[in-house]
């Protein structure tokens, strides 16, 4: 699953101007909170607490126009807690952002 970090920069101009320093910080936030809410997912504690995470990851994603890390933490809900499969596409996923 490819991403084209330029789309989510494209997103954001277009959200809040063309400020290269600010899309450059909001960029930053949002693959630091994309990590956060992925380690929320490693370390949830039972299936409610994995659910709730990956739609924190889907929600993030979906506010920062990353459709593809949107579709795949909505699919990750749906699925059993700590499954290294779909844990690993995710931090694949996140790491390319």
């Amino acid at each position: 699953m490819a991403y084209d970090p330029g789309a989510i920069d494209a997103a954001l101009a277009a959200a809040v101007g063309d400020d290269p320093l600010l899309i450059a910080d909001l960029h930053l936030a949002f693959t630091h909170s994309a990590a956060d809410a992925l380690d929320a997912m490693v370390d949830a504690s039972d299936a409610d607490a994995w659910r709730a995470a990956a739609w924190r990851l889907k929600g993030l994603a979906a506010s920062f126009g990353a459709m593809p890390l949107m579709t795949l933490a909505r699919a990750a809900a749906d699925t059993l807690p700590g499954g290294d499969d779909m844990l690993r596409r995710l931090r694949d996923a996140v790491e390319q952002l």
